[in-house]
């Protein structure tokens, strides 16, 4: 588990996926199989305060200069499976979506027109060169996005309670072949009882992004820094995977009221998170 920083971290979660080494082609995949050896490896809030630090110069570096070498690693049934950051090309998305988030006077004042220019620009060149990049991570602040939670059941859940020098953890893990099941199950479900609705774009951007990824990799939800925006009660008590899964299950017998009653569960536990990220 994650120490306990006096560092504020963002209230982010993550969706990550760990490919096995033989995703990688050399020497890459060397780089890799390496780096899983290290001791000591750094963790995601380690990345989030360089993050930070490159955000307090004058002008701020919004994208790091390099991309980053470092990487989530995960061993289980003596499969080695490993997370890249890629920090940089994160970045890049990331600031692309600020206009949605932030006002624009706002965003001159955070980050200045002629930064956030040099940036695309940067970005632009980069993928001219790099058409097929994608991320092993995606990031959402203040909540989980609905259409992660189907990816995952209710056993595959995680949870730590922490203690005084240990966060809270919780987070799922799915081998890939299930969480693309359960998307291609949710979409049908969603599909045959609505015309329209933003849980299936949402959906349907996950799947086609899980695509992209070896068959033998795993699936991971991460709360992330969230934990420490919630309450230990609702934290323990948090369960969203599996109203999501009863909701789609209601969904494909045709039984909308009890599509419905899932659903208020899970807008009842969020409006909490939400009225926080209202009242920061």
């Amino acid at each position: 588990m994650p120490k306990v920083s006096s560092v504020i971290v963002p209230y982010a979660t993550y969706l990550r996926v760990y490919e096995p080494l033989a995703a990688f082609p050399e020497p890459e995949r060397g780089h890799w199989a390496r780096y899983a050896r290290r001791p000591g490896r750094p963790s995601y809030q380690d990345e989030l305060r360089r993050a930070l630090a490159d955000l307090a110069p004058t002008p701020p570096v919004p994208v790091p200069v390099h991309e980053s070498d470092d990487a989530f690693v995960l061993e289980s049934d003596g499969v080695v499976r490993v997370c890249p950051w890629r920090t940089r090309l994160r970045g890049w998305q990331a600031l692309g979506e600020l206009a949605e988030d932030f006002p624009l006077p706002v965003l001159d004042a955070l980050l200045p027109p002629v930064v956030r220019h040099q940036a695309t620009r940067d970005y632009e060149r980069w993928l001219a060169d790099h058409p097929d990049a994608r991320p092993w991570i995606r990031t959402a602040t203040w909540q989980v996005p609905i259409n992660w939670f189907v990816l995952f059941a209710d056993d595959e859940r995680e949870y730590g309670k922490g203690s005084a020098d240990e966060a809270p953890v919780l987070r799922y893990r799915t081998p890939m072949v299930q969480a693309r099941r359960r998307v291609a199950r949710g979409l049908r479900a969603l599909r045959d009882a609505v015309d329209e609705n933003p849980l299936i774009d949402g959906l349907v951007d996950v799947g086609r992004w899980l695509e992209e990824f070896h068959p033998r990799s795993l699936v991971e939800l991460d709360y992330g820094g969230l934990v420490h925006a919630l309450p230990a009660g609702t934290l323990e008590g948090d369960h969203s995977a599996a109203d999501v899964a009863e909701g789609i299950a209601a969904l494909r017998r045709g039984d909308e009221e009890g599509a419905g009653e899932a659903y208020r569960r899970l807008v009842e536990r969020w409006r909490s998170v939400r009225d926080l990220r209202s009242a920061n």
